[in-house]
């Protein structure tokens, strides 16, 4: 029989293994959030997630950094660091996927609205790892300076997502006392160049610094629609036509602030979110519930 020493140790050990499983999948008591783990250094700046089919998260970091995409566990732990051939990261903004699991990169992130190289790259075979990337060029129909006056400085991306063959962009509005107008662009998802045709607008709220559009999403069925903010999101369905934003809007106060970029969904009733390193922490993967 163990001594009462031995049990003590024994006991002690087990909570503090129990303490450590609970804060790594650990609900914020203020917020909606269910934050699931600090992530590694090498991805601070992520700006983009999306899952395929193979269940594994993929993330991207934004400007600054090098062409890799990460592969990551629902864990949010990096399995693999990926290498993108032929490509180059001006500032990489998001990712979305389509039903082959080819992924699109968006090196659309325009904070000063002049860019002429907007690109988004369709990588294909990323899962067999036999990797060949196309391109996807693009200018805005309505964009007739680079830059334009303060007051239209609404040219700037870091969400979208792929529906129907298409790929839809949301631009993150940065106009001189702006209210929060996101735009929607449609642009094919074949390789090519093309004008970006302005297909719809949505005003987000009155206070712009909170409802600037940072991430999208769509789920594997393709009726429901996620767009992120650094503190909201906006769930969109019943949406028929180009303009997504026919359909029925939810907004949802997450109860949590902080410079959220990557979001992607892992069932109909869940998304994943990732926020960007601050000053208050490192960048994090959170799970938050749909409510119905």
């Amino acid at each position: 029989m163990p001594g009462i020493r031995k049990i003590k140790i024994i006991k002690l050990s087990y909570l503090i293994l129990l303490t450590t499983m609970t804060m790594s999948c650990q609900k914020d008591k203020h917020s909606d959030l269910t934050k699931i783990k600090k992530l590694s250094h090498s991805i601070n700046e992520i700006s983009g997630i999306t899952m395929l089919s193979d269940a594994k998260l993929y993330a991207i970091n934004d400007s600054g950094n090098d062409n890799t995409v990460f592969c990551l566990n629902q864990k949010g732990e990096i399995i693999n660091e990926i290498k993108i051939p032929g490509t180059k990261n001006i500032d990489w903004e998001d990712l979305a996927y389509d039903q082959e699991n080819n992924i699109y990169i968006g090196d659309f992130g325009n904070n000063n609205n002049d860019r002429k190289n907007l690109v988004i790259y369709k990588v294909n075979g990323l899962l067999s790892n036999t990797i060949s990337v196309e391109k996807i060029r693009f200018i805005f129909e309505d964009q007739k300076k680079f830059p334009p006056k303060k007051k239209n400085f609404n040219f700037d991306v870091e969400a979208f997502i792929h529906l129907n063959g298409n790929l839809y962009l949301f631009t993150k509005n940065r106009a001189k006392n702006s209210k929060g107008k996101t735009k929607l662009y449609k642009v094919s998802a074949t390789p090519g160049k093309y004008m970006a045709k302005l297909v719809g607008e949505y005003k987000t709220c009155e206070d712009s610094s909170n409802c600037l559009i940072t991430g999208a999403a769509i789920n594997h069925s393709g009726d429901h629609i996620a767009l992120l903010t650094h503190n909201k999101v906006f769930l969109i369905t019943d949406f028929t036509e180009d303009n997504l934003f026919n359909g029925n809007i939810k907004k949802i106060k997450l109860k949590h602030n902080s410079q959220k970029e990557g979001l992607c969904f892992k069932n109909d009733s869940t998304l994943f979110i990732t926020d960007e390193k601050s000053k208050y922490g490192k960048a994090t993967l959170y799970e938050y519930r749909i409510k119905k």
